[in-house]
């Protein structure tokens, strides 16, 4: 690994534990994690590793993310560089590096009097993540402010996408490129006071009803389709009792609750007793404990509901 970075004039770590870069904390280390300062450095590493056929992960704010307790061999990328983590704004448009903390972007936004990110606080992530995963929740998402990306493919070469080119679902998007580098957002004027005051509300709301004070990685599953008026009938009697919670889907959360789940517990990873679609870890827990609850849940969900949950959680490799 080290012969494979060594003349590629970048900063970089061999043999780095990776728990401690995610909310989980748990996982095994990466064999090399490498931090470039600009689109040219990314752009050498992305096309050295694909001529050895070597991995490359991107790592954002780890918010979403469970490392296996192996670890990944491979190279993983931080852009935690200045040139990829800045923030400017242009009138009624910001444009920010993929490497940004979410949290200071929706902040920021509101100090400048601009709308339309506050849905998203209280979501760790680093803004390429959020953008890639379409993050979201009960009041909105962040892709219907993004206006155009900057990405960076596989094979090192650098494009855009534009808003019509791009679609943003449920927790989803088209996005197929290797890494997120810039984006820009077209936003709405507000008044600065009330916007920061409407960001509190929301962190607030979700400090009270999540346990953001754990070691979690956030929701485990996204929440499923209900099925149409056609499939009800052949629905088990346990489903029909299960309210649909909003634009056409279950909650997660409700199901798992539901099963009797909250509080199961592999070791050091339980079921959140305050919210049935948080796993989180305590101290001894363990990759592999998160993944035998991950395992259970889905299963006893399975069999009482007749629904297989989709995990929201990344895991590595």
């Amino acid at each position: 690994m080290e012969k494979l970075l060594a003349d590629l004039n970048l900063r970089y770590e061999l043999n780095v534990p990776l728990g401690p870069l995610t909310w989980y904390g748990v996982g095994g280390p990466a064999a090399a994690l490498a931090h470039p300062s600009s689109i040219q450095q990314l752009s050498s590493l992305l096309v050295r590793c694909r001529e050895a056929g070597k991995e490359v992960y991107i790592l954002g704010q780890g918010a979403n993310l469970l490392v296996s307790d192996r670890g990944v061999d491979g190279v993983v990328v931080k852009l935690d560089d200045p040139n990829f983590s800045g923030m400017e704004k242009q009138n009624q448009k910001i444009v920010a590096g993929a490497g940004m903390d979410l949290a200071r972007l929706v902040l920021q936004a509101a100090k400048a009097g601009l709308a339309g990110l506050e849905c998203v606080a209280g979501i760790p992530a680093s803004l390429g993540g959020a953008v890639r995963m379409n993050a979201g929740g009960a009041f909105g998402d962040i892709g219907r402010s993004v206006k155009r990306l900057q990405v960076m493919d596989a094979s090192g070469q650098v494009y855009y996408r534009q808003r019509d080119d791009l679609m943003f679902g449920y927790r989803s998007t088209n996005i197929v490129a290797k890494c997120i580098l810039q984006v820009e957002m077209d936003l709405t004027p507000d008044d600065p006071e009330e916007l920061i005051k409407r960001v509190k509300e929301i962190f607030l709301y979700k400090k009270n009803s999540q346990p953001l004070a754990d070691h979690s990685a956030g929701c485990a599953y996204k929440n499923p389709d209900a099925p149409g008026e056609d499939e009800m009938a052949n629905l088990p009697r346990a489903l029909l009792r299960v309210p649909v919670a909003r634009e056409g889907r279950y909650s997660a959360g409700m199901l798992i609750d539901r099963a009797g789940l909250k509080g199961y517990r592999v070791g050091g990873a339980e079921v959140s007793p305050q919210h049935a679609n948080f796993i989180v870890c305590y101290p001894g827990c363990t990759a592999t404990n998160v993944l035998e609850v991950m395992t259970h849940v889905e299963q006893v969900v399975l069999d009482t509901f007749g629904i297989r949950l989709q995990r929201e959680v990344v895991v590595w490799p």
